[in-house]
């Protein structure tokens, strides 16, 4: 189940989304206007068992009149002698959930169904798409609230925590990377650990009721209590080192991801240097087509080393672009192999791509091939991001501000783009921007008309042809109230060279005196 975890370098964030009323608000659902009608009456659906009748579920009447699932419905019917039944439906409750588990993909890359009534999406990366989490969250409660689904969500680092939160936390809880999770979780009641019922009620007995108090007594007075419960659901101590992130918690998507993997079990264990190079280029070559049998490329590589002693040597990577070379994959892993402590030997290897992207197929031509023998940018940053870190290389990416200057900013290679604008229309942009734009004396015929001559690096340039204006208004959120606008012109001179304009303020708008006017770019 690793596989369908994250990338350990980025702080995991799960969203858990709880519907108590699920069953009810699909019975309702799922009929007539005769099933609407019956909202304002106390219902509940049931189940037979070995017992008689029992409680699945309830509708607000119902509860207030008493009723609760797991009851007995003679007893519900001794607190109101008029409450309605409809049969319950499990099997299509589940059918329902794993339906929700794939339509709650829009707010992540996978989902995991929590039955009976919960969902788990990994929205890892995901936040700010949405304007941050809090958002995400609302976005979230006001999708259910159209569809008429009763729910409450969270969002923390672990699916436990999140499951707590979403179930005996405040509405809308969230809790960060850098909070005290074991704080912040302290009030919840112990039922929020996802233990059996015979464990919270030995929990219970012995007093404790709060997530906060099992530390009060220490582990090993737990430890002793539980020794025997190997379960998550029936180890306290287990559960709350799962909702704490000291152990993994594997999570099975609704959609299985299939990743490509190859792994090498070698007869002998391996300890030079070379022998370790040649197997890894082995692996590559066969995860080359692996993936080209697939029509991808992979984005990220783990390679696992299994030594004898049966210690695990993890080692990872991140492209800038999805790739199934496996030269380029071997050169990449090299640095990266330099350290690896093979103990007593290495006795199996095993490559996956954790991440991996459409990549469409192409035929090389020989002869072109043969021409050009340099290296591509994305291959070019990988090794430098191998050798330098990733923190030491940028690139630059589109940023949502209307002012040509500010419309882009640096950031590493690997991290996700952040949200933009996107390039309109009719945004035409010169194929060059100089770094800063630059002072030019211009003539024109009135103070608000087109220019007919402008000076510019001690050259005077005579104005054939001019296309504008493009008017773009100063930022208010971060300038001064004096900023005063562009109106940006694309112009050609007399000898066909294309320039990019624009006059600084405009006459009378009490922001200055006579607009200034700068060069910013040269068109094609």
């Amino acid at each position: 189940m690793s596989a369908l975890l994250p990338d350990a370098a980025r702080p995991r964030r799960i969203l858990s989304i709880w519907m108590p009323a699920m069953a009810m608000d699909r019975w309702r659902l799922g009929g007539s206007g005769e099933r609407r009608a019956l909202d304002d009456k106390p219902l509940v659906l049931i189940a037979d068992t070995a017992h008689g009748p029992r409680i699945e579920a309830a509708n607000r009447s119902g509860m207030a009149a008493g009723a609760c699932r797991g009851m007995m419905l003679a007893d519900a019917r001794t607190l109101c002698p008029d409450i309605a039944t409809a049969p319950s439906d499990p099997a299509g409750d589940l059918a329902f959930l794993e339906k929700l588990a794939i339509w709650a993909q829009r707010w992540g890359p996978w989902s995991a169904m929590d039955a009976p009534d919960s969902l788990l999406v990994d929205v890892t990366a995901v936040p700010h798409l949405f304007g941050g989490e809090g958002r995400l969250l609302a976005d979230v409660a006001e999708t259910f609230a159209r569809r008429e689904l009763t729910l409450r969500c969270a969002i923390a680092p672990t699916a436990g925590a999140a499951w707590a939160l979403s179930h005996y936390g405040p509405p809308g809880a969230i809790l960060a990377a850098q909070d005290d999770a074991e704080a912040r979780l302290a009030d919840l009641p112990v039922a929020a650990l996802r233990l059996d019922d015979d464990v919270l009620t030995v929990l219970r007995r012995l007093g404790l009721k709060r997530l906060g108090e099992l530390a009060t007594i220490g582990r090993d007075a737990i430890q002793r209590r539980f020794r025997n419960r190997k379960s998550p659901a029936a180890n306290p101590l287990i559960r709350l080192d799962q909702i704490l992130g000291r152990v993994p918690e594997p999570l099975l998507p609704v959609v299985p991801q299939h990743m490509p993997l190859v792994q090498r079990r070698l007869m002998e264990p391996i300890r030079h240097r070379q022998l370790l190079d040649q197997v890894v280029g082995d692996l590559a070559g066969d995860m080359a087509r692996e993936l080209e049998a697939r029509g991808e490329g992979a984005r990220r590589l783990e390679l696992g080393m299994w030594r004898v002693d049966g210690e695990v040597v993890v080692r990872r990577l991140e492209m800038a672009a999805a790739t199934r070379e496996a030269a380029h994959i071997c050169r990449l892993f090299a640095a990266r192999l330099d350290d690896v402590d093979a103990g007593f030997g290495i006795e199996m290897l095993r490559l996956r791509a954790s991440w991996a992207e459409p990549l469409a197929l192409e035929q090389g031509d020989i002869e072109a091939a043969a021409e050009t023998h340099g290296t591509s940018l994305a291959a070019c940053i990988d090794r430098l991001t191998v050798r330098l870190g990733r923190e030491a290389v940028t690139r630059p990416v589109p940023f949502a501000s209307h002012i040509p200057e500010r419309a882009q900013r640096w950031q590493p290679p690997l991290e996700p783009e952040p949200t933009s604008q996107g390039e309109l229309a009719f945004h035409r942009r010169p194929l060059k921007l100089l770094d800063n734009p630059e002072r030019i004396a211009v003539l024109y015929a009135t103070p608000d008309g087109y220019p007919r001559r402008f000076r510019w690096r001690g050259e005077v340039h005579e104005v054939a042809r001019v296309e504008g204006p493009e008017r773009i208004a100063p930022e208010w959120w971060r300038e001064r109230g004096g900023t005063r606008l562009r109106d940006y012109y694309r112009i050609e001179d007399d000898r066909g060279r294309r320039y990019w304009i624009y006059r600084l303020g405009i006459v009378g708008d009490g922001r200055g005196g006579a607009p200034d006017w700068y060069l910013q770019g040269l068109c094609a």
